[in-house]
């Protein structure tokens, strides 16, 4: 095995998903949230991404041709949805995932878990510059490269994991007022974070219909 290129997609794939940075955005979507259900919540979402991963790396190609879509386009739907969710939390905005009724617990606890899918396991951990990075070192659908791409994800998303356990303590220590300081401001960058994401997508597209390439 090419332990370089090994290493060189273990650091693309954790500058791409960033788990220290993600450990504050689970901590706030999961306020409220028993340790329990937390936990549930990071297993769930981290299960989720990088099945999300192994799908892309495997047959991303033959997914985007099959439904005609583009990565340009999935990055600008991709950036869409991440603004809406840094707009949420810059506003303090919750619903019953972050405040369950004493009425319908059954039902509150699956619902706090479906933040689980989205934002955290997409487009949180497995958004677009995840699927594009693990497509990219997948190359031409090569075993041995194929094997290497998810085993480098697999190690981040172990990573990922252990931050989102780690949320909890900084829970602890921010206390409520901290919290929502630090929610805001996650937020903030969030939104500026899908923003970019939906930049480059407009100008991949108006790069493509001008004939030219996108810078990588």
């Amino acid at each position: 095995m090419d332990w370089t290129l090994f290493g060189a997609m273990v650091t693309g794939f954790l500058a791409i998903i960033n788990p220290v940075s993600s450990a504050p955005i689970f901590a706030n979507v999961t306020a409220g949230s028993s340790p329990e259900v937390r936990n549930q919540v990071a297993r769930r979402a981290v299960a989720i991404a990088f099945g999300i991963i192994l799908v892309f790396t495997v047959a991303g190609n033959l997914i985007f041709s099959l439904f005609g879509i583009t990565l340009t386009a999935f990055r600008m739907v991709g950036g869409v949805l991440v603004m809406i969710v840094g707009f949420e939390m810059v506003h303090g905005q919750s619903s019953r995932v972050h405040a369950p009724s004493d009425e319908d617990q059954e039902d509150s606890r699956e619902s706090q878990l479906t933040v689980a899918v989205s934002p955290l396991g997409t487009p949180l951990v497995a958004g677009p510059g995840t699927i594009s990075t693990a497509m990219g070192f997948a190359g031409d659908g090569n075993l041995v490269r194929v094997g290497m791409t998810l085993a480098a994800a697999a190690l981040i998303c172990a990573v990922t994991l252990a931050s989102f356990y780690f949320s909890a303590r900084l829970m602890s220590f921010l206390g409520k007022s901290g919290m929502n300081v630090v929610s805001r401001l996650m937020g903030l960058i969030i939104a500026v974070i899908g923003m970019q994401m939906l930049l480059m997508g407009v100008y991949a597209a108006i790069a493509g219909y001008a004939g030219y390439t996108h810078p990588r």
